[in-house]
């Protein structure tokens, strides 16, 4: 990746060297060499593995920087509470940015991120998977640099598949899942609780629906069309209540997080669930620990997403982190050397199986080491090359804090009529008429 940049990053690194060398014969006589500039990296929590990438790319520096991490809060939603107020207040020191991909238009729309240079861009985004890409644009425009993408998969347990005699190598619907459940008195592993779960799940099912959530996402608040009331959002409001109403999502739907409906599929009911790829290694944890059955991997396969129509392609849930440097950041440039670091795909793969995140790089998931500890590694490429982000909007915040609002608990969902006032509660809400 830094090789095929081509000239830039080159230049840029000799020249700051050279300055750095100039500035050290100046002080020779009478004081010690201008101390390494500190390039300060605001991050998600994780196992540890920005830390590590940080410490290597460091070192890999040859003194031109040096990265401290300085780690952001747990929630996602404190985490974009904090960033904003910092990007807004003009703080120099957002000089790289673990952003997840739903507050990049709110962040890039008023300038708070500075655009990647254009071999910057190129070097970095030669392999990056469509979904990574998506996620990572603003009005057309790369304003940040894909670090590692996330999708969820279709779980399945192979003895409640066998039952049914549902091919998995060919398309599966939300349908077929829901009457397997049914038939087998079992129970789907879903994300109902009032949080920003329940907004990836019915971004997803109306994507792949063929709808979208919001239909002019780079419209004015007093003009944004709201695509809810639709087919495809008649449809998912549809499978989501029927999952509610006939306690297809088990007794917990309305608190059931990620870790929740986990801790179902693992269970003597679970037959299908969505989720992230972490489930894999997690479950083969509680198989050695004795927590689970120690043969309950054995009966777990993988596919991609469901689809909410037959006839049309799954639009899977796409999550990750992207790199961005702050607009008011002093040391950009040398910012966009060390994110070209930080995303080479060597450092993906090693992230990927030291922490389970996935790359933005297609290329990253041919490493055997990869292939080893995540044996759907070619599922997941597939799922993030068909994935599609949240609604790209600066009002990301409040369509999402209606959503959750409207469509939780589950059962309480009507598909003739949740849609509809959703819709308009959103509009009414951009348009200051009503508050969240």
């Amino acid at each position: 990746m830094r090789q095929a940049r081509g000239n830039g990053g080159a230049a840029r690194r000799t020249a700051g060297m050279a300055m750095m060398a100039s500035a050290a014969l100046l002080l020779a006589g009478c004081g010690p060499a201008e101390e390494t500039p500190v390039l300060t990296w605001y991050t998600n929590p994780d196992d540890g593995g920005q830390a590590a990438i940080a410490q290597k790319c460091s070192d890999a520096a040859g003194g031109a920087y040096r990265i401290e991490t300085s780690i952001l809060p747990n929630d996602a939603a404190s985490q974009r509470e904090q960033l904003t107020r910092r990007l807004a207040a003009g703080d120099t020191s957002m000089d790289i940015m673990s952003l997840d991909p739903p507050f990049i238009p709110e962040l890039a729309e008023p300038g708070f991120l500075a655009v990647p240079p254009s071999e910057v861009a190129e070097a970095t985004t030669q392999d990056t998977l469509e979904g990574a890409l998506a996620g990572a644009t603003w009005r057309d425009t790369l304003v940040t640099v894909p670090f590692w993408a996330n999708t969820q998969l279709l779980w399945y347990r192979k003895s409640v598949v066998e039952e049914a005699g549902l091919d998995m190598d060919g398309p599966v619907t939300w349908d077929q899942m829901l009457q397997v459940a049914r038939d087998q008195d079992k129970e789907l592993g879903v994300q109902g609780a009032r949080a920003e779960a329940m907004t990836v799940w019915l971004n997803a099912l109306i994507e792949s629906g063929g709808g979208q959530i919001i239909e002019n996402p780079e419209a004015p608040a007093d003009e944004v069309e709201i695509g809810l009331d639709s087919d495809a959002g008649r449809k998912a409001a549809e499978i989501i209540s029927t999952i509610g109403t006939e306690g297809l999502g088990g007794p917990g739907l309305a608190t059931q997080q990620e870790n929740e409906a986990m801790l179902l599929f693992q269970g003597d009911s679970g037959s299908f669930m969505v989720n992230w790829p972490f489930v894999w290694p997690a479950t083969n944890a509680s198989a050695e620990d004795g927590s689970v059955p120690a043969d309950l991997p054995e009966d777990i396969g993988w596919a991609v997403y469901p689809r909410t129509s037959e006839d049309t392609e799954p639009a899977p849930p796409l999550g990750g982190i992207n790199l961005g440097v702050g607009a008011a950041s002093q040391q950009q440039d040398l910012a966009w050397d060390a994110i070209e670091c930080i995303v080479s795909p060597e450092n993906q793969t090693e992230y990927f199986v030291t922490n389970g995140n996935p790359p933005s790089s297609a290329s990253a998931f041919d490493d055997p080491s990869v292939r080893e500890r995540f044996p759907m590694a070619e599922t997941i490429r597939e799922s993030l090359e068909l994935a599609a982000p949240r609604p790209q909007t600066p009002y990301y915040n409040e369509v999402s804090t209606a959503i959750q609002q409207r469509y939780t608990p589950p059962a309480s969902v009507d598909p003739e009529t949740t849609p509809a006032e959703t819709g308009q509660f959103i509009q009414e809400v951009l348009r200051g008429e009503s508050l969240l």
